[in-house]
């Protein structure tokens, strides 16, 4: 398989610079691409070495001014562009549509054109699903779930009752929707169960990692907004809201009742607590623990968590305390054996 570089250019956008008609016959990344690739570079220190690339072409951001021999593809965003390349170098297959005569199917299924259910599935009573829907084997569906077109679901997800989920979602193998919310009221010693009824929905071209836990709401819903991605192993709580285009990194928890806003990132291993409200466009450092809300645009690390730059102050310091104290235990000696008086915090303990 080939296409000339002109007209692969034409699918994935950018301007090209060199020579059109070359084949390009795969994609690959900067050090590894042969002389049929393209290839990327987008860093300094890559985009020095263009030259010396094999590759048949490289794209490349549209600041690079300096002169080179390969065929160039000029782009705004570089990666951006690569990863359309890869779109076309790697198109997704689907199997042929169909309901396996091994999946189960509840009463009133309503099912759209050119669905996919795989074998082991089991789909609920009341369930409506939309055009080109993909549900892998084993995937479990409960009663009242509403599907968009589009939407890929991956094998061994379990969707609960009466959750909604968009179009163009995918949602990868071993996630659970719509799982009870944490609620319980003590009742003496022991803990009572307080009936979570609410439901999770999913908005459009949102994509939900392997083994994720996303919780119904106790009351309303638990909203995943539309273009949310999550990461593996994340677990979002009853009631709460990720707001639109929010990047959820691997192992975050947020806590029940918590507003995420738009465009924010929380990086790997955080916890949010919950009740609390973080801004638009916000970030949320690695392994941070967030007790109180953030401010629209607001960078936090560290525990509890604030500002990074202060976080980055106090994480050089903290390695010096030992000595830090040693020399402080030193200096309240000499400051004893000055005056002659006794340490202060003897005298507070008499």
């Amino acid at each position: 398989m080939g296409i000339a570089l002109a007209d692969l250019v034409d699918i994935i956008g950018g301007d090209l610079a060199g020579d059109g008609q070359r084949i390009i016959r795969g994609i690959a990344p900067f050090d590894a691409a042969g002389q049929d690739d393209i290839t990327f570079a987008e860093n300094t220190k890559i985009l020095k070495r263009i030259d010396d690339s094999a590759a048949a072409a490289v794209i490349v951001p549209r600041s690079l001014t300096s002169p080179v021999s390969a065929n160039l593809v000029y782009s705004e965003f570089p990666r951006l562009t690569f990863a359309r390349a890869l779109y076309w170098f790697f198109p997704k297959t689907r199997p042929a549509s169909g309901i396996s005569p091994r999946a189960c199917i509840g009463a009133n299924f309503q099912s759209g054109r050119d669905v996919s259910i795989g074998p082991g599935a089991v789909i609920g009573d009341n369930v409506a699903i939309g055009d080109r829907v993909w549900l892998h084997p084993g995937v479990t569906v409960g009663d009242g779930v509403r599907i968009g077109d589009d939407t890929e679901v991956y094998p061994n997800v379990a969707i609960y009752a009466n959750c909604c989920i968009g179009c163009r979602v995918i949602i990868h193998s071993g996630t659970v929707i719509g799982s009870d919310g944490y609620g319980f009221v003590p009742d003496g010693e022991r803990h009572f169960k307080i009936p979570q009824v609410g439901i999770v929905q999913i908005d459009d071209d949102v994509e939900i990692g392997a083994c994720n836990t996303i919780d119904r709401a106790t009351f309303g819903r638990t909203w995943i907004k539309q273009g949310v991605k999550t990461d593996n192993q994340v677990h979002i709580g009853h009631n709460v809201t990720i707001g639109e285009n929010s990047l959820i990194v691997a192992q975050v928890g947020i806590a029940g009742s918590t507003s995420v806003g738009k465009n924010v990132t929380v990086a790997g291993q955080a916890g949010v607590g919950g009740h609390i409200e973080i801004g638009d466009f916000a970030t949320i450092g690695p392994q941070a623990g967030v007790t109180r809300s953030v401010e629209a645009g607001q960078v936090v690390s560290g525990t509890p968590e604030m500002p990074h730059r202060q976080w980055l102050k106090v994480h050089r310091i903290i390695p010096r305390l030992p000595d830090l104290k040693k020399r402080i235990e030193k200096l309240e000696a000499a400051v004893k054996n000055l005056t002659g008086t006794e340490d202060t915090r003897q005298n507070d303990s008499r």
